[in-house]
């Protein structure tokens, strides 16, 4: 995620894990580009959603006022030894009262489904988030049919898995960092490419799915686009995907993200995840609070923490960012009112 203005604050976004996961060389030239611009941090995610049905109902382009408020449902985090290893995801369940429902992790082009990741998420009840990312392919060639077998292979392992499995394709589009976003790749090449994956998947009978289009949050001065161009359209989609981050102690959720979710809705009432986000951590403890009051007002999915120390610390580990954590998790908890 990138750096927003006043007028729609944001984050940075990450497209590869850590060192040590085979992405480190596309992260690092993804951290240089930030460190020229003066945007500071790698990003730092956490996942939550609400049952897909009840969200469709419910969201809106602003707080809703006439439904009753319901807890968050779902939580997910992202830690830097995933997929090889899926111990920081059990102990940050640990340390805030609540194992997570989703698993994110960064998958390079060409990299095959991490089954092995997936089986340790289903036995803890959570369900892996893969983000697919193109870094080193052109959208055009995947669009004409060039890597179907590397598709195809990776819907068979999702297929064979059974469980759900949640799968975006090249995040934040709309942002001009990664090599198939604005100023580099097309629009529509991009949802040429996106929609030529979900075809295969289907063909292949990968119907445990979810289909996730994340995009940045929308900052025009800071060359972050209104995602419609990139729109692969409702039959190719089932959740949509935002990424923002609070730089500034003055930041909350409804400037934060509020723009971007009404852009969103003018384009589909598919339900809607906070799919990167975090704060530094002498923040932490009030946004967090923040957070899970925004994610409920707007009837979202939920959301996904970045558990990483970087440039900035977005670890919760202070004792009041682990009590604001586990109030959010109570009412996450706890039925609705």
């Amino acid at each position: 995620m990138k750096h927003s203005t006043a007028a729609a604050p944001g984050g940075i976004a990450v497209t590869e894990p850590d060192p040590g996961s085979g992405h480190a060389t596309v992260r690092g030239r993804r951290v240089s580009w930030f460190r020229g611009h003066a945007t500071a941090v790698i990003c730092v995610v956490a996942v939550l959603a609400v049952a897909a049905v009840f969200a469709i109902t419910r969201l809106s382009s602003g707080p809703s006022r006439t439904a009753a408020v319901e807890p968050v449902r779902y939580l997910g985090v992202y830690e830097r030894s995933v997929p090889a290893s899926y111990a920081g995801i059990d102990q940050f369940g640990r340390t805030i009262g609540k194992q997570p429902d989703l698993a994110p992790y960064y998958s390079s082009w060409g990299e095959p489904f991490a089954i092995a990741f997936a089986a340790a998420a289903a036995q803890h009840g959570a369900a892996p988030l893969v983000q697919i990312n193109p870094a080193h392919v052109q959208l055009a060639a995947i669009a004409a049919g060039r890597y179907d077998g590397y598709l195809r292979q990776f819907a068979n392992a999702v297929r064979s898995y059974r469980h759900r499995v949640i799968i975006g394709f090249g995040h934040e589009p709309n942002g001009n960092w990664f090599p198939w976003g604005y100023s580099h790749a097309t629009a529509q090449s991009f949802v040429a490419a996106w929609r030529h994956i979900v075809t295969v998947f289907r063909a292949q009978g990968a119907s445990n799915v979810t289909w996730l289009w994340t995009i940045n949050i929308v900052d025009i001065t800071g060359g972050i686009e209104p995602p419609a161009p990139w729109w692969p359209g409702s039959s190719y989609v089932n959740w949509v995907g935002i990424d923002g981050y609070y730089y500034k102690p003055s930041w909350t959720f409804a400037p934060l993200f509020g723009p971007t979710i009404k852009a969103v809705r003018a384009l589909t009432r598919d339900p809607i995840l906070i799919s990167e986000t975090a704060a530094g951590d002498a923040d932490q403890p009030t946004k967090i609070t923040n957070l899970f009051a925004g994610t409920r007002a707007y009837g979202l999915l939920g959301f996904i923490w970045f558990n990483v120390d970087k440039e900035e610390n977005w670890q919760v580990t202070s004792p009041r960012a682990v009590a604001a954590f586990r109030r959010g998790v109570t009412a996450y908890q706890r039925p609705g009112p």
